[in-house]
């Protein structure tokens, strides 16, 4: 393998969600792969904090990834061809069980967890269509989008929406050489699961069911969105890749 293999050297990649957990260690390998990151949060002040932590080629762009409005103004500052990676990695969680959803609850979940993925993506891909940019549009998804469990219902409903939606985009920008992949990822020992990662319950839960028998770290995952924002994935498109320590496939 060349040397410069993975490089991500001239690309200017947006990431969702890049102040904490999964999207910042997303965004430090970018950074660190030659890529110009643009780190999203929510605030100015999330975003300057996680920029202390990131070496290489970085900016803040702060703005709420689940707004449709801030979306589009956010999109519209943005040249074509000025866009080569788009990671979609927000995301909203709300457990509990089927009964006590009403629709405002659903809407929520899906507009947060399906819809504005969907618009980035969308306006992401008219920036690379217009500029002639082969770009890469890689959606965080979940194993939770793959299988199920009571007391998830929508979550997973919009993670698997998010699996269909790789698979659309897929193939509808192909044509234009702009891959689209989604990662699902399984339990990474991430700060919102802090207090699940101390439960013996669900450890013992862990080795029994997943191959390597415990918890993803957050740097484990960054490199499955490292291949796919690569030119070593040119030939990879409508795929959902489970980083999962083997969850899905144990029994």
């Amino acid at each position: 393998m060349h040397p410069a293999a993975f490089s991500l050297t001239g690309k200017t990649a947006l990431i969702t969600g890049a102040t904490s957990g999964l999207g910042f260690e997303i965004a430090k390998l970018f950074a660190r792969q030659g890529a110009h990151v643009l780190v999203n949060g929510r605030s100015p002040e999330s975003c300057a904090l996680a920029m202390s932590g990131i070496e290489g080629h970085a900016r803040p762009l702060p703005f709420d990834a689940t707004s449709p409005e801030a979306i589009e103004a956010t999109m519209a500052q943005f040249t074509p061809g000025g866009l080569d990676i788009l990671v979609n990695n927000v995301g909203l969680r709300d457990r509990r069980a089927l009964a006590d959803f009403n629709a405002a609850d659903v809407a929520r979940l899906i507009n947060a967890d399906l819809v504005a993925p969907f618009l980035l993506a969308q306006q992401a891909a008219r920036l690379m269509v217009t500029g002639g940019t082969r770009g890469r549009i890689i959606n965080i998804s979940s194993i939770a989008g793959i299988i199920a469990q009571s007391g998830d219902a929508a979550y997973t409903s919009a993670k698997a929406g998010v699996n269909g939606m790789t698979k659309a985009l897929a193939a509808e920008l192909g044509p234009h050489g702009i891959t689209v992949n989604a990662i699902a990822p399984g339990f990474f020992r991430t700060a919102p699961n802090a207090k699940a990662a101390q439960d013996p319950k669900i450890q013992a839960r862990l080795e029994a069911a997943t191959a390597l028998k415990r918890w993803g770290e957050p740097p484990e995952l960054a490199p499955a969105a490292l291949f796919l924002a690569s030119e070593e994935a040119s030939y990879v498109t409508g795929q959902v890749l489970a980083v999962d320590g083997g969850y899905t496939s144990h029994y």
